[in-house]
């Protein structure tokens, strides 16, 4: 779920073969998000067995539980905890959390504070305006210009100038986190669209740079950039498909959204989630089935607990985008999942259900 280039997020490089392959990605995201997710693992309930599936589940029952899960995750002692839970806040809209995201921006972990003043800028939460606006002096690179995007959603005229200036960093991951916030901004313009062309083309830009690039120009509807996302989807690597299909989303055409579908049989099933959750967030429904064959197969018997959470993540995440009742009756189980990022995402499906109401 989180965002952040250059967090503790493990590069996936697993080739496509029919074997089981064990990758990370990155949330929320999907996000869902997705996007794309970081993993680690607590000790609580066990997963409720096949028997125990309910035929329905209303989920307004399961908000308390979830909202619980969350407000839990803020405080949690992993700061990754608190930085997905950040993103959730933002995502679901949770306005009552948002002076909790509010303290966060003094924490002492980069990506938690990068992530709390994208939720600020993100939610356009005015009230923080004043403890963002500190935060134009971080020591960090990255949290400034976080700070510059949410003081530009929040009325300030030259935040897309300035991070335009970081787009040109030596700093991979400066380089990276400017695309983002550039394809987040909404500027069209053709100073932001031209300098990221520049960037997507430059012989020193770095995978996790040409791929957000790639993504900002998807965010920004540059129908161009379609080829290069395409490439994305055909290869071999799983983690390079999976952010491909984030983009595709993200560009939104009928091409766009007929390409994802394409991923649907793909070898992996974390791929194939991925893009479930994506034909989510189009409305688009046919990647139920998908969903569904996690349980009906009991996809993550004989995973190791790493995969079987990877998995959980983003099924979670798909159930959240599709929003069907078919589905929404496994979240009882996700919500009490042994990984605590399974737990969370599960909770944000919740709140991402109860919106399709």
């Amino acid at each position: 779920m989180l965002t952040f280039y250059g967090s503790a997020k493990m590069k996936m490089r697993s080739k496509k073969t029919k074997k089981q392959n064990k990758f990370y990605t990155t949330l929320l995201a999907a996000i869902a998000l997705a996007t794309y997710a970081l993993f680690c693992f607590g000790c609580e309930e066990n997963l409720t067995t096949r028997r125990d599936w309910p035929l329905t589940v209303s989920v307004d029952t399961l908000v308390p539980y979830a909202a619980g899960i969350i407000q839990d995750a803020l405080a949690d002692p992993d700061p990754l905890i608190r930085a997905n839970a950040i993103e959730v806040v933002a995502k679901t809209r949770q306005i009552r959390l948002m002076p909790k995201v509010q303290r966060l921006m003094k924490d002492q972990f980069v990506p938690v504070r990068f992530s709390a003043a994208l939720a600020v800028g993100d939610f356009e939460y005015a009230l923080a305006k004043n403890s963002v606006a500190e935060l134009l002096q971080d020591k960090n690179e990255n949290v400034r210009m976080a700070a510059i995007y949410a003081l530009g959603r929040l009325g300030r005229m030259d935040s897309i100038v300035q991070i335009r200036k970081a787009i040109t960093s030596s700093d991979q991951v400066v380089r990276a986190n400017a695309a983002l916030l550039l394809g987040k901004s909404g500027d069209t313009s053709t100073l932001t669209i031209q300098a990221l062309w520049w960037t997507l083309r430059r012989e020193d830009s770095d995978d996790r740079v040409r791929f957000q690039t790639a993504e900002a120009l998807a965010m920004l509807g540059d129908e161009r950039i379609y080829p290069k996302l395409w490439s994305m989807l055909i290869s071999a690597y799983a983690d390079d498909r999976v952010m491909g299909i984030k983009a595709m989303r993200q560009l939104g055409t009928l091409q766009a959204k007929d390409a994802i579908a394409t991923m649907l049989d793909d070898d992996v099933i974390e791929v194939r989630l991925a893009a479930a959750e994506q034909l989510g967030m189009l409305n688009d429904t046919r990647a139920e089935p998908v969903v569904l064959d996690v349980f009906a197969r009991d996809l993550t018997a004989g995973l190791d607990k790493q995969s079987q959470a990877r998995v959980n993540v983003r099924t979670a995440l798909a159930i959240g985008q599709i929003g069907s009742q078919s589905l929404i009756r496994f979240l009882p189980q996700l919500l009490k999942d042994q990984s605590k990022f399974v737990r969370l995402a599960a909770a944000m499906a919740v709140f991402q259900c109860q919106m399709k109401k």
